[in-house]
């Protein structure tokens, strides 16, 4: 699903179950995030099922009623994309393209796949997205795949006895093997890319995906890394030397987190993440516009706490002030205040006085206390340079 600005959205629809562990209210929200992704993917998701389940349906995600409701609608609007909110296993991805035929079927992971088979710019991304690909479709291999044999060459590669779909597992094996080889080799070049930095300060800027990261980016560097409000955007690791007073650091931009990230991605783009486990200081930005910018925090700490950078020196960046919005309550309403009933000052206040981290409330877009980002991270990036580099001077 290659998708310009000139093609035609595809028409879908959206499918969530509604669980002990996702409410209605979380799987609401999931859905709007996917429908985005769906968005940036090129298609246009107009419609939305869910269904009440103890846990997802073995066999077909939700039950057969649902399923019959969904295949009439589909039937019915000519909806040619179903994509499903959590990573259906082969059977489930199999039964529901046999009761559905000529219709494409995705899951969520499958999905965030082709969004970064579509943004991979630089060789090392293209090389980790098709590994995950890859990674991704050796279990869920039908004969549908049998033309993978034919990329080889077909003739004299099948052993004796061997069928089709053992041909195409082991063809697809060879292909993982090799592009691991190569990525083996990309790691390497990049580790010798990171040692000839040394000596200077090295800060990384991660968060949940479309938070303003690489806008940030381009303020502080005065660059043009490629951004817009779209999830993924930025997917290749860029790296700008920031000279900050008289302090010059590095700056990354990394690829942004998400709820649910398929695990083949997360870890084809290990050299990706490396960059972070080799900061010496994060700045977490945060999208404070968004309604649920805790969870997206909770996301990005998690991830941070997998990849052992949780415990490093951080500075919350709080973004999009300019976009925040909140409800302002009636004085005899005696109902507990919510995040949504706070004021940004309120917020900045709570935030200020509770969070581990030195934090800052900005506008990257606007520039909006830009200068005061500057003056934290001078006294914080000076600080680590005289505790790291305790022999080299200062320009």
């Amino acid at each position: 699903m290659h998708y310009s600005e000139t093609d035609e959205l595809e028409k879908a629809i959206l499918v969530g179950v509604i669980t002990q562990d996702q409410k209605e209210d979380q799987v609401d929200e999931y859905l709007d995030e996917l429908a985005f992704l769906a968005e940036t993917a090129g298609a246009d998701a107009v419609k939305r099922f869910t269904q009440k389940l103890s846990n997802p349906h073995p066999k077909t995600f939700v039950g057969t009623g649902k399923l019959q409701e969904i295949a009439d609608y589909v039937k019915k609007e000519d909806i040619i994309l179903i994509i499903f909110d959590d990573e259906l296993s082969p059977s489930q991805t199999r039964n529901i393209e046999n009761a559905f035929k000529e219709i494409k079927v995705l899951d969520r992971s499958k999905l965030i796949l082709d969004i970064f088979a579509k943004r991979a710019r630089t060789a090392a991304a293209r090389t980790q997205v098709e590994l995950a690909q890859y990674e991704y479709l050796l279990p869920r291999l039908t004969r549908m795949w049998t033309h993978l044999s034919r990329q080889k060459g077909g003739i004299g590669m099948r052993g004796p006895g061997e069928t089709e779909i053992e041909t195409d597992r082991r063809i697809i094996r060879d292909k993982i093997a090799l592009l691991k080889t190569k990525l083996q080799k990309i790691d390497k070049q990049k580790e010798t890319q990171r040692k000839g930095r040394e000596q200077m300060i090295r800060a990384a800027l991660v968060g949940y995906t479309n938070v303003g990261k690489s806008t940030l980016m381009n303020l502080l560097s005065k660059s043009d890394v490629f951004a817009e409000n779209k999830l993924f955007a930025t997917l290749d690791t860029t790296v700008r030397k920031i000279v900050v007073g008289n302090l010059p650091f590095l700056l990354t931009d990394t690829v942004g987190f998400i709820r649910k990230l398929p695990h083949h991605l997360v870890d084809s783009f290990k050299s990706t993440l490396d960059e972070v486990r080799e900061a010496d200081i994060l700045l977490h930005v945060v999208d404070i516009s968004h309604p649920n910018f805790d969870e997206q925090i909770q996301t990005v700490n998690e991830t941070l706490q997998d990849l052992g950078a949780k415990d490093k020196p951080t500075i919350m960046v709080f973004n999009k002030i300019d976009a925040y919005t909140f409800v302002q309550k009636d004085e005899d309403d005696l109902t507990p205040e919510t995040k949504e009933n706070l004021s940004l000052e309120e917020l900045q206040r709570t935030y200020m006085a509770t969070e581990n981290y030195p934090c800052i409330f900005i506008s990257a877009q606007n520039r909006i206390n830009y200068e005061e980002l500057r003056d934290l991270l001078y006294e914080h990036i000076k600080d680590l340079h005289v505790k790291i580099y305790p022999h080299r001077m200062l320009y």
